[in-house]
């Protein structure tokens, strides 16, 4: 009881924007960061040759990494099709994207984007923005899971 009610009072402070979290507006979300991750880095990439992302990252965005941002994506395009509570599963893809924004954050502390960018125009918006997506999509994962966490 106390823990449900710990719940409802970190959802109201951290989102007090009203609207619902039905499933029609879950899944368009799930869709949309699939569509992101899958589209992003194949675009960005230039379909795994843009050899200047891997060199920038060699261990987070190499082409192995790079190719499991897609299996991310693929795995809320997935999500999208359950029909049933995935609060957990949402928690999952919340704690993945807050791995990946901490990350950007330390290479953003470390390294310099006008170099970047003068190096490769796609490396530098892909290093631009690839931290600022994955904090938008972990805070929706982390609505979607508080939500359905309170439905129970």
């Amino acid at each position: 009881m106390i823990r449900r009610m710990a719940f409802q009072v970190i959802e109201k402070e951290l989102f007090s924007f009203d609207f619902a979290m039905n499933k029609n507006l879950t899944k368009i979300g799930l869709i949309a960061a699939g569509l992101m991750n899958i589209g992003g880095v194949l675009i960005f990439s230039r379909a795994f040759t843009n050899l200047t992302i891997n060199n920038t990252d060699p261990v987070v965005m190499s082409n192995f990494g790079l190719l499991m941002i897609i299996v991310w994506g693929l795995a809320y395009l997935g999500a999208a099709t359950i029909n049933t509570n995935i609060k957990w599963l949402v928690a999952t893809f919340a704690l993945e994207k807050l791995v990946y924004v901490a990350v950007w954050i330390i290479w953003l502390s470390q390294n310099s984007l006008p170099q970047l960018y003068s190096q490769d125009l796609f490396a530098g918006i892909f290093y631009s923005i690839y931290g600022v997506n994955d904090f938008v999509f972990m805070l929706f994962f982390g609505r979607v899971f508080l939500f359905q966490h309170s439905q129970e």
